[in-house]
């Protein structure tokens, strides 16, 4: 393995009345003003009242702003950042899900760094000199993004992605009692969200990195499991709190320790974020692209869809060459697919999506699989 550093500031509190039980406790070691960040065109969230309630009870002055969907726009980023330091922010307060999280990310940092937040930080990547304002964070959404980990950022119709430990929530709260606020659709979607970048990561994971495919390999085949429970029998508690907190872990830099180079882009996701407008056609975009993706790979790198098809759909490999196995793994992924209600073909996906998709600029056609 290459050398790596491990740096991960956030208390997690996960379980069935956290935010109520301790929100306040951790409201006490920041100043007055709080921002509240939301997600954009979100309906009425039971999370954001509770945590609304809490703050005023708690005598905090609370402005508010909205980020997304589903990755934080540049404008919306230094909106918010100006909000902070007219108000004076003491605490960055997110109440969503992964956009909700990356965004207070990046205004955290946007808020106190000097000059332009992309050129400095997001183009090149530079030194920050000063430290962010602080985050905490209350998830309302299965997919609640990486606690612990890079964030996205929309500048000029391109997602980009950056890490920055600094940055990361000082506490994260995670109630899975609030997905029963998500339809049953919205819980699939979410959660196949999830596993859909778990598994584009897994497939950038290079030589050097067996510990973290062995450990991406447990949590996807703990995602797979629970994924099919929850549609099966979408009330299981267990299934449901299981998935949340395999949710909230798969964009971890624990998952990177070892990797040469930051946190690898993940055109499938990117993609997504770029051409969807509700979550049906956000899981729509993945689970097309992501198929296509591995179709891709069993047939130009056959080697690591044959391990994923041993490891985490029990393919047997006897008497088959590397190739087949593959192919087989990746009918697995697509049989899931279905279950779920998801499209596997980009026939599948409607017209308006399909235009979308067709104005991205790509290095290459993501639905193009063959070799």
């Amino acid at each position: 393995m290459n050398n790596f550093l491990f740096e991960n500031g956030t208390k997690f509190l996960f379980g069935g009345g956290c935010v109520k039980e301790y929100l306040a406790s951790f409201l006490r070691k920041y100043g007055p003003s709080v921002l509240l960040v939301t997600e954009e065109g979100e309906r009425r969230s039971g999370a954001a009242d509770e945590v609304r309630d809490i703050l005023r009870r708690r005598g905090k002055q609370a402005s508010e702003c909205t980020v997304g969907p589903f990755c934080p726009r540049y404008d919306q980023v230094q909106q918010a950042a100006r909000l902070c330091r007219e108000r004076r922010v003491d605490l960055i307060l997110g109440v969503g899900g992964s956009a909700v999280l990356d965004g207070c990310k990046a205004v955290s940092l946007a808020a106190v760094c000097r000059g332009d937040l992309w050129e400095n930080f997001g183009e090149l990547q530079g030194v920050v000199d000063v430290p962010p304002l602080p985050v905490g964070f209350v998830a309302s959404h299965l997919e609640a993004g990486a606690v612990n980990g890079a964030s996205g950022l929309i500048h000029e119709n391109q997602c980009v992605w950056r890490d920055y430990p600094p940055c990361d929530p000082r506490f994260a709260l995670l109630d899975p009692a609030r997905t029963c606020e998500l339809s049953r659709r919205e819980l699939l979607f979410q959660g196949f969200s999830a596993l859909a970048g778990a598994l584009e990561e897994y497939l950038t994971l290079t030589d050097g990195m067996s510990v973290s495919r062995e450990l991406l390999e447990a949590l996807l085949e703990g995602m797979v499991r629970d994924l099919r429970v929850c549609q099966q029998a979408p009330g299981d508690e267990n299934a449901r709190s299981s998935l949340m907190w395999r949710c909230a872990l798969w964009g971890s830099r624990f998952f990177q320790l070892g990797r040469r180079f930051s946190f690898p882009a993940l055109p499938v996701r990117e993609a997504a974020i770029l051409s969807a407008s509700d979550w049906e056609e956000y899981a729509g975009v993945l689970a097309v692209l992501l198929l296509s993706l591995c179709r891709r790979e069993a047939e130009q790198s056959p080697a690591i869809m044959a391990r994923a098809a041993r490891r985490l759909w029990g393919r047997s490999g006897r008497g088959r060459s590397e190739t087949q196995l593959a192919r087989d793994g990746v009918r697995a992924l697509e049989a899931l697919a279905e279950e779920l209600g998801l499209p596997v073909q980009p026939e599948q996906l409607g017209a308006a999506v399909q235009n979308r998709l067709g104005q991205l600029s790509t290095p290459q056609n993501l639905l193009v699989h063959t070799a």
